[in-house]
């Protein structure tokens, strides 16, 4: 799939869950196995629709669809138990991580991590592939006020890069995190995982790529002079 950039990014901003490792269908089941030791039925739908949220945003949608009695904490408890279990030997990187990464290096690009995500997620995860010394900007859970969609957490990453948002490129996976990302005016790319790109997302994006493989594909191809005009 062929993505074409309007202009050469002086920044890149990740998403980590589902972008960066293949985690979305691990927290989807560890969510769903959790419902059921409460005795509820988590339908997909419910989980998808929480994906790229924060802590605070999932337990309201899910008191929301479960109501006032719902034990969200035990909830959230049982969820990670399950989901930190199966990490430590299914964790997986995405394809084209590893070669995206260099390639930024190579170029000069900075590059941060924007998550809903615990900052203790993101050493864990990165830690597990040897890549916690690659990744120097990690804006997580605790670093703002507002999760995505808000716009906030690629704010605070571009301000911590030292690069304004609109030539910063953000690659996500989520809706809800290209949502934060367009609305920060970064350059937007979705690589979906769970969930497919809409026609509000695809407005949103300079691109959908199927890959990381694609995007590396287009930050070489821009890098070597093929500019596209604006």
């Amino acid at each position: 799939m062929s993505i074409r950039l309007p202009r050469m990014p002086q920044a890149v901003v990740f998403d980590m869950d589902g972008l960066l490792f293949d985690t979305e269908a691990l927290y989807r089941d560890a969510m769903l196995a959790a419902a059921q030791v409460l005795g509820r039925t988590m339908p997909l739908s419910l989980y998808l629709a929480s994906i790229g949220l924060s802590g605070e945003a999932t337990r309201q949608s899910l008191g929301e669809y479960f109501g006032p009695d719902f034990d969200f904490d035990c909830f959230w408890k049982q969820a990670a138990a399950t989901f930190h279990a199966r990490t430590t030997t299914e964790l997986q990187l995405k394809p084209g991580v590893v070669e995206l990464v260099g390639s930024l290096e190579e170029l000069g690009i900075p590059f941060a991590i924007a998550t809903s995500s615990g900052h203790h997620d993101v050493r864990r995860n990165l830690g597990l592939h040897g890549l916690f010394d690659r990744f120097p900007v990690v804006v997580a859970h605790g670093d703002y006020q507002l999760g995505k969609p808000h716009p906030e957490p690629f704010l605070t990453a571009a301000r911590r890069l030292d690069v304004a948002p609109e030539l910063c490129l953000a690659l996500e996976d989520s809706h809800n995190g290209v949502r934060s990302a367009s609305s920060a005016g970064m350059m937007t790319i979705m690589v979906p995982d769970l969930l497919a790109a809409t026609e509000e997302i695809r407005g949103l994006c300079v691109g959908v790529a199927g890959n990381l493989g694609d995007v590396h594909a287009a930050l070489l191809h821009h890098s070597r002079g093929a500019h596209v005009p604006n």
